[in-house]
């Protein structure tokens, strides 16, 4: 008579049989990233009541008129700082702050008020064809769905993400280099992808922060927890922080500062 089966052998045959699959479950249904937050939800509320004292009202710096120039703003932005941008649409929005007057300017003088951009060419030829499309598909209106908005040409899910958060208050969560290295490096979403860390942090984000969440955490990346160095000191959320990279627990004084300067997360 065979011997029982152990428990032992019975689980290593159901990971050979998983990863036979590709990582499915039984049925033939993907697996589910299974990353937590590190933080309870009192922690998280925490975290952004803080930001939300330091910051009331963050802004970012790219001028825009209406929800059509940010979408042109943002999309410009890619590559390119904001400042750069802003130089270069400060006549083109004077000239064409619609979609029937971007297009009928034309792909070419686009390109001239916008040379100083990075990718200028493509940029222009995305603009004229992203209008294009507004006034076909949407009466010359910016959709306030992200299935549209990731339809026009030029547009990815950060872009349309700022869109909505921005021009529309809806709660997104535009995921850019900054908000992903704090996702995955205090814990608090991590993720192997950026909309895995989106997922995470609008899971745990509570709603009345979700406003301008994305905007404190790229302010918080730029100035404070930066990539190469985190300046913890100035940290005000150090006490409550995870980080295995952190340099202190005292928390730096928790005062409203004046508005600092953020860049809209660019498209890969």
């Amino acid at each position: 008579m065979a011997p029982p089966k152990s428990k032992k052998s019975a689980a290593v045959k159901k990971l050979q049989t998983s990863a036979a699959n590709g990582g499915r479950a039984p049925g033939g249904r993907p697996r589910k990233a299974t990353s937590r937050s590190l933080y309870s939800p009192a922690e998280v509320h925490e975290i952004f009541r803080r930001f939300s004292v330091q910051r009331p009202e963050p802004k970012g710096e790219l001028d825009y008129v209406n929800a059509f120039t940010l979408l042109v703003a943002v999309v410009l932005s890619a590559q390119a700082t904001d400042a750069g941008v802003n130089k270069a649409t400060k006549a083109l929005f004077a000239a064409a702050d619609t979609p029937a007057r971007m297009l009928a300017l034309g792909e070419a003088k686009v390109g001239d008020y916008i040379r100083t951009i990075g990718l200028w060419r493509n940029k222009a030829k995305n603009v004229i064809a992203l209008s294009k499309a507004l006034i076909d598909d949407h009466a010359g209106q910016v959709p306030e769905e992200r299935d549209e908005l990731v339809k026009l040409p030029g547009v990815g899910r950060k872009t349309a993400n700022v869109v909505l958060n921005v021009a529309f208050g809806q709660h997104t969560m535009a995921v850019d280099t900054h908000i992903f290295r704090i996702g995955n490096r205090i814990g608090l979403a991590p993720g192997k992808t950026p909309e895995q860390v989106e997922q995470g942090l609008l899971k745990v984000i509570p709603a009345e922060f979700m406003r301008h969440a994305h905007h404190w955490l790229i302010l918080h990346g730029r100035y404070v927890c930066k990539a190469r160095k985190p300046d913890c000191p100035a940290c005000v959320i150090a006490d409550i922080c995870k980080s295995k990279e952190k340099t202190t627990g005292i928390p730096a004084p928790l005062v409203p500062i004046a508005p600092l300067e953020e860049t809209f997360p660019a498209e890969a």
